[in-house]
């Protein structure tokens, strides 16, 4: 399995880190989810930025059955559309950017 990290780096603005995890669960989330071939989608908050708080106040995992799938996925006019979404909710409720996106091969033993 293959998981694709996008790290979220930066702060909610004042007052709207509420507004900003449910637009997050409303309008980021299910777009994401119609990436093809996406096995599992999720997303984590981190607890208010504070010293010794993670760098990454937000990170969202897709889990790929195997490359050939982010592949697909990545060249998928879905992830225009996912990719406008999420940044209409950054423009909104969020000062910084996607950091960058981690790509992971899983290996599990039995």
């Amino acid at each position: 399995m293959i998981t694709r990290y996008a790290l979220f780096e930066g702060t909610n603005k004042p007052g709207q880190t509420e507004a900003f995890r449910a637009a997050v669960m409303a309008e980021i989330l299910p777009r994401w989810k119609e990436f093809p071939g996406a096995l599992d989608v999720r997303v984590s908050f981190a607890e208010a930025r504070h010293d010794g708080a993670p760098e990454y106040p937000m990170i969202l995992a897709i889990n790929y059955p195997d490359l050939a799938a982010v592949d697909a996925a990545l060249a998928s006019p879905v992830r225009t559309q996912a990719r406008a979404a999420t940044e209409s909710v950054l423009s909104r409720f969020f000062d910084g950017r996607i950091h960058h996106h981690v790509t992971l091969a899983n290996e599990f033993s039995l």
